[in-house]
C-alpha cells in the first residue's frame, strides 16, 4: 500500500450488530506455559506511549517478535531498542501481516483510539490475545463488537488503565466500596485542559516515511497535516474524544470500579461544554456533565471549572476522599488511615502491575484487572459525555440495552461507518 494520500477507501465498514455478551470466568489456553517460559508479543504502534509499552514489555521479560508501526523511522527505531535486548525483531507497516504470524502469543496495541476497534477484533479472530491501550474504542458500538470479538474466539484482552494497577486507586476504591464514607453522594471528576497545537494551516506533504493512508485506516479522507496525526489524533472527533476520553478514561474507570459498575453505568447524562471560538481543534475547551447512576449518585466531569481538582473526589455521609497519581487523601484524615486488611470486607482484586497482571492472565487464562468489558463500559461512560457536549442536550441512557432512550439522533453517533475498500 502507498505512503500517498488516497481519497478512495480503505477497509470495508465493519459496523455489525453489537451481538450478545456470554459470560466467560475462565478462557481456554491457546497453549500451556512453562514455569518460565517467555509470551511472544508484537507492539503495533511503537510511537509516545507505545515507545513507553513497547519498554515495560521487554523489561517484564517478554520476547518481543515483531513491531508494526506506519512510519518506517519510528518503527525501525523501536526494532534496534528490542534487537538490544538479543531477541530478534521484524518490521511490519501493515498489522494484518503482523496477525498472520503463528509465533505470537499476544499483540500490544498503542494506535490512535480510532484504530483500536479494528486492530483489536482482527487480533481475536486471528487467535492472539491482546493489551489494548484505553480509551478502548472511539464509539460505544465498536468496544461491544470488542468485546464480542474477545468472548468468541477466548481471548485474553486486557485494556491499559494502568490507574486499575496502582495502590492509590486501588486503597480509594476499596475506601468507598467497604463504607468508610458512609453514603455516597456525589463524585467529581477533573480532567486537564486540551493541550492543542495550534490552528492547522494549509495541507502539507505526506513525509515520505509515513504511510498516510494506513494512518488513516478506517476514518474518513482528509489532506495531510502534522497538526491532526500522531499525538494531536486526540482534538478530532475521526479519531479520538479529547481529554474527555483521554484522562476521563482514567479517571471514569476509577468510578466505575469505586461504585460496583463495572458491568454497567449512568442511566442519564447532561450537562454543558466549550469549544474553541476559531475552531483550531474539534474537541471540548471546557466542559461540566453530569452523569445520574441508578442509585442516586451523582458524578460531575469537570474541565476548567475551578470547584473540580483534577483526579477524583468521593464525597460521602462521614466524609471525601480525593485520589489521583501518587496521592491520596481524606477529610477527616482518618478515613484514609484506615487498615484494609481486614477479612470481613469486600476486597477488590488487586494488581501492582498492569503489564504483569495481563502476562498472568495470558498464562492462567484468568480474566486481567481490566478485562475488555470494563475498558468498554468505562469508554461508555466517556462516549456520553462527549454526545452531550457535542448534541447540548441531555441523554437518557439504558445500561442494560445499551441503547440512548428516546433520541434517534444520539443513538446514531453510538457508531460510524468506516472507509469502504478500494
Amino acid at each position: 500500500m502507498s505512503g500517498r494520500s488516497n481519497r478512495r477507501g480503505f477497509l470495508k465498514s465493519s459496523a455489525a450488530g453489537a451481538g450478545s455478551l456470554f459470560a466467560a470466568p475462565l478462557i481456554l489456553p491457546s497453549r500451556v506455559f512453562g514455569a518460565n517460559e517467555r509470551v511472544a508479543v508484537a507492539s503495533i504502534g511503537v510511537r509516545n506511549q507505545g515507545g513507553g509499552n513497547l519498554k515495560r514489555f521487554l523489561d517484564a521479560g517478554t520476547d518481543v517478535v515483531a513491531v508494526c508501526d506506519v512510519d518506517s523511522k519510528v518503527a525501525g527505531a523501536a526494532a534496534e531498542t528490542v534487537m538490544k535486548s538479543g531477541v530478534a525483531c521484524q518490521i511490519y507497516g501493515d498489522y494484518r501481516k503482523l496477525l498472520e504470524r503463528t509465533d505470537l502469543d499476544a499483540v500490544v496495541i498503542t494506535t490512535p483510539d480510532h484504530w483500536h476497534a479494528l486492530m483489536t477484533i482482527h487480533a481475536c479472530q486471528a487467535g492472539k490475545d491482546v493489551y489494548c491501550e484505553k480509551p478502548l474504542s472511539l464509539t460505544i458500538a465498536e468496544g461491544r463488537r470488542m468485546v464480542k470479538a474477545a468472548r468468541e474466539h477466548s481471548r485474553i484482552v486486557q485494556t491499559g488503565s494502568q490507574q486499575r494497577s496502582s495502590a492509590e486507586f486501588w486503597k480509594a476504591c476499596m475506601l468507598v466500596r467497604n463504607g468508610m464514607l458512609g453514603e455516597v453522594q456525589s463524585i467529581l471528576v477533573g480532567i486537564p485542559d486540551p493541550n492543542h497545537p495550534g490552528p492547522i494551516g494549509p495541507e502539507e506533504q505526506v513525509p515520505a516515511e509515513l504511510n498516510y493512508d494506513m494512518w488513516l485506516g478506517p476514518a474518513p479522507f482528509v489532506p495531510y497535516h502534522s497538526k491532526r496525526v500522531h499525538y494531536n489524533f486526540r482534538f478530532w472527533w475521526d479519531y479520538s474524544g479529547g481529554q474527555i476520553t483521554n484522562f476521563g478514561a482514567h479517571h471514569l474507570d476509577i468510578v466505575q470500579w469505586a461504585l460496583g459498575m463495572d458491568n454497567s453505568g449512568p442511566v442519564s447524562a447532561e450537562g454543558t461544554a466549550g469549544f474553541h471560538p476559531d475552531k483550531v481543534h474539534e474537541v471540548t475547551e471546557s466542559c461540566r456533565i453530569t452523569y445520574t447512576y441508578g442509585n442516586g449518585v451523582k458524578v460531575v466531569l469537570g474541565q476548567r471549572q475551578d470547584d473540580i481538582p483534577e483526579g477524583v473526589t468521593f464525597i460521602g455521609s462521614k466524609g471525601r476522599v480525593v485520589v489521583g497519581r501518587g496521592r491520596v487523601s481524606s477529610t477527616p484524615s482518618e478515613i484514609a488511615e484506615t487498615s484494609l486488611e481486614d477479612s470481613s470486607l469486600i476486597q477488590l482484586v488487586r494488581s501492582t502491575d498492569h503489564t504483569q497482571n495481563f502476562l498472568e492472565s495470558v498464562k492462567t487464562r484468568e480474566l486481567p484487572i481490566c478485562d475488555v468489558e470494563i475498558g468498554h463500559r468505562s469508554a461508555t461512560v466517556c462516549h456520553l459525555g462527549n454526545l452531550v457536549a457535542r448534541l447540548g442536550r441531555p441523554i437518557k441512557w439504558d445500561p442494560v440495552s445499551e441503547l440512548i432512550v428516546g433520541d434517534a439522533e444520539a443513538q446514531a453517533m453510538t457508531d460510524r461507518v468506516y472507509r469502504e475498500t478500494r
